[in-house]
């Protein structure tokens, strides 16, 4: 285990050095970034819109209850935003992308093509890692944006429709922008920023690792999801208690 963190660290830390040639890979970035963020919408525009119905269905008839109707707007927005839409998201993205990454580039450790790009003097870094890594750094903030607005509608819809809640979509909004400070959306676009790199440096880390031919390949998938969710969650709360200060 402290040899795969080591590994991963010392990775991240090459990512890092190799950023000023990222300019030179801005067409697999590109294509990279397509991928990850234009192709994943529909999945993040459904997934989103539940958990905002099931949050203003499990938590609107108990603030309704107890005379706090005016707190579901809020409630309902600081959930999605601070903690479900980047969370959620990161473990959308690391069981869709990360996989494919992994899946990727340990076809290309066992077929030997990362040997075949040393033997050209490319680095395996510059042109695999750091397109991907920065392509998933800037796509899933910009999904959990997404994510955020798409669940205040799904919200929204609920506590309308709903007739233990009963809520305008005007009130719930109204309640929402009262509580839901800039801050809080910040917040968890910044945590979603540093669950990218932690999915794209895992992913690429286990591409990069695979042995033993498709066998291989499919514990290497299986070990990026894993890693990444497991750590998703650590990272998440230790960002949020930082960001609690």
């Amino acid at each position: 285990m402290f040899e795969n963190i080591g590994e991963i660290v010392l990775l991240f830390w090459r990512t890092l050095l190799a950023l000023p040639l990222a300019w030179r890979q801005r067409q697999k970035v590109f294509d990279q970034f397509f991928e990850i963020g234009n192709a994943s919408l529909l999945m993040v525009c459904v997934l989103s819109f539940f958990i905002g119905a099931v949050i203003a269905l499990q938590t609107g008839p108990v603030l309704v209850e107890r005379s706090l109707s005016s707190a579901v707007g809020g409630v309902v927005g600081i959930a999605i935003a601070k903690e479900l839409a980047p969370v959620m998201m990161a473990i959308l993205i690391a069981g869709r992308i990360g996989s494919a990454m992994a899946a990727e580039i340990g076809s290309m450790r066992v077929y030997q093509e990362i040997e075949a790009l040393r033997t050209m003097n490319i680095n395996p870094i510059h042109y695999l890692v750091l397109p991907r890594v920065i392509a998933i750094a800037i796509a899933l903030p910009m999904l959990v944006v997404f994510a955020i607005l798409v669940g205040w509608f799904g919200g929204a819809v609920v506590a309308q429709a709903n007739n233990q809640i009963g809520i305008p979509i005007q009130a719930f909004f109204s309640d929402l922008r009262a509580i839901v400070k800039p801050m809080d959306v910040a917040n968890g676009v910044f945590k979603s920023f540093c669950f990218a790199l932690i999915i794209g440096v895992v992913s690429c880390h286990q591409g990069l690792v695979t042995i033993g031919g498709p066998r291989g390949i499919g514990r290497s998938v299986t070990k990026a999801v894993v890693n990444s969710i497991v750590l998703i969650v650590i990272f998440d709360y230790l960002l949020t208690r930082i960001l609690l200060k």
